[in-house]
């Protein structure tokens, strides 16, 4: 499985599937929903020539609802959802971070996270 595959799984059940990676689709106005992106990660490197077996990403997930408190809500439950998914080895990154877009009118939050495979 790779890592965007193990996100999904994690917390597609929070939203009824609508897990995207990077964007939603636009004929997507379902909420709520999440995103997510590759926002980096560590490398992992040795003197010697040897790959290393595991690789690691940073992510960061957006949450996305018609509420900001629904929106915190679902926040905390993708958090908590990530944690409890072992086969991510999740390390939080921090607190998420509110947003609002004014053009579409959804509220949501960015979280970053780290995650070893």
């Amino acid at each position: 499985m790779t890592v965007e595959t193990d996100i999904f799984t994690a917390l597609k059940a929070l939203v009824s599937s609508r897990v995207y990676r990077d964007i939603a689709p636009a004929n997507v106005t379902t909420l709520p929903r999440i995103t997510f992106q590759q926002v980096g990660g560590l490398g992992v490197n040795f003197v010697d020539p040897t790959v290393p077996s595991k690789k690691n990403c940073r992510m960061q997930i957006n949450v996305w609802h018609s509420s900001r408190d629904e929106a915190t809500e679902l926040a905390r439950q993708v958090e908590d959802a990530l944690r409890a998914y072992t086969a991510l080895q999740t390390t939080v990154l921090g607190s998420f971070v509110s947003v609002y877009e004014p053009d579409t009118g959804l509220y949501g939050t960015m979280q970053d996270f780290s995650f070893w495979s």
